[in-house]
């Protein structure tokens, strides 16, 4: 089966871990030799590379084409003024990408599925180009695409008409799938396919040789998360300023940094808690193994892949009550969930479970439940039946009898 991932969240040789999980749910579906993919993942045009345009000029400096995991990757163009882009963005994404989708088509380059990932604007762009080109269209929903964009009236009235038009719709978590239904989905149309973990990089590791090599001394949190606001790492100072015996270690970069160190400063925690900023994802794993916990205070998430990458190396988190978070932490080995999102119960729960920690053998054997393999199933079975509801009735029938073979 040929499809096109359509995305705007993608990594890049510029931005590497920009929309990592949505590369690695690709990279386990091609790996099992029964999808073949190519990805179109826009960036919005900007005129100058140099880094003093920050976000920007890093988006000037993806290239135009890249080949990642042997996986092809196009980044072309779209104007998105910034600030005042927001609902026009998915009539820009498809005012640019159709005629590149026609002339990849009239060259030959076939799709029989567009699998499109975070609903605004990339999955309302998508399922207007599905339209256009006759192809059918799956879109995921990621979270704040449906948490946050869904909020404003005119990004709402887009997702509503792309719920309505979409052949299939994903959602990671039980929580987006309830955001979905709000927005209009038949329940029949939606399924949950959750992000799996790489069991294989995230690993329990020798954790004495870890802490020794990072100088973690103490009982030591850490935070991993871009620093924005949602995330609220505030919460976690403040939590750690009740903990007095015990260390944070924040790994992320955003704009909320330069908050977040006066806050430190204020509270003097500056020999206690360290801003490390953004790390590559292969060092993660030996921070997550040194750690005795992870933290998570988000007001809003879809499926935050930090909470499994965590328990696979065998560190509990503790994180606050979000909707459909049971279907991550749905166990005492995995970690504690605190329901009032205030320092003193955060910290409460932190103490409670510093003070009983769950075998790590455990932690890790709860998150093995997590793998890749029902999501990579799930997306095949999907993809398939989409495309065969798409086919003449003769061909159809034909289809289902090849399935039934296989199984």
């Amino acid at each position: 089966m040929q499809i096109l991932t359509f995305t705007t969240l993608y990594p890049s040789a510029v931005r590497p871990q920009h929309g990592v999980f949505v590369e690695t749910r690709l990279r386990k579906l091609v790996e099992t030799g029964r999808v073949a993919a190519w990805v179109m993942a826009p960036c919005p045009w900007f005129p100058f590379t140099s880094p003093r345009f920050g976000e920007y000029g890093a988006l000037a400096r993806v290239p135009r084409r890249e080949t990642r995991h042997g996986i092809e990757i196009e980044h072309p163009r779209y104007l998105l003024p910034p600030k005042i882009g927001m609902g026009t963005a998915p009539l820009a994404l498809f005012t640019a990408m159709l005629p590149r989708l026609r002339g990849a088509l009239a060259a030959g380059r076939e799709f029989a599925l567009i699998d499109a990932h975070y609903f605004y604007p990339d999955g309302v762009a998508a399922v207007m180009l599905g339209r256009a080109l006759d192809r059918p269209v799956v879109v995921t929903a990621r979270g704040s695409d449906l948490n946050l964009i869904a909020n404003y009236a005119v990004p709402r009235r887009w997702l509503r008409w792309a719920i309505a038009h979409a052949d299939g719709l994903v959602a990671v978590s039980s929580g987006l799938r309830q955001r979905l239904a709000a927005l209009g989905a038949p329940p029949e149309k939606t399924r949950i396919l959750r992000n799996g973990v790489d069991l294989a990089l995230f690993h329990p590791g020798d954790r004495r040789a870890a802490r020794h090599a990072l100088g973690f001394t103490r009982p030591t949190l850490l935070a991993v998360g871009n620093l924005v606001a949602l995330k609220r790492h505030a919460l976690m100072v403040e939590a750690v300023a009740l903990l007095p015996q015990t260390d944070l270690v924040v790994i992320g970069e955003g704009p909320e940094r330069a908050a977040i160190e006066a806050l430190v400063r204020a509270r003097g925690l500056g020999a206690r808690v360290r801003l490390l900023g953004r790390l590559p994802q292969e060092r993660l794993p030996q921070f997550y193994a040194a750690a005795d916990a992870l933290l998570l205070a988000s007001t809003h998430e879809g499926w935050p892949n930090v909470l499994l990458e965590s328990m696979a190396c065998g560190t509990p988190v503790v994180v606050t009550a979000l909707p459909g978070i049971t279907d991550i932490v749905g166990a005492p080995e995995a970690g504690r969930i605190v329901a009032d999102a205030t320092a003193a119960p955060f910290a409460a729960a932190i103490a409670e479970l510093l003070a009983a920690p769950p075998p790590r053998g455990a932690t890790r054997a709860y998150a093995e439940q997590f793998d890749w393999r029902s999501t990579t199933e799930g997306q095949i079975a999907l993809f398939s039946e989409i495309c065969e509801r798409r086919l003449p009735a003769g061909r159809r029938e034909a289809a289902g009898h090849r399935r039934s073979n296989r199984s």
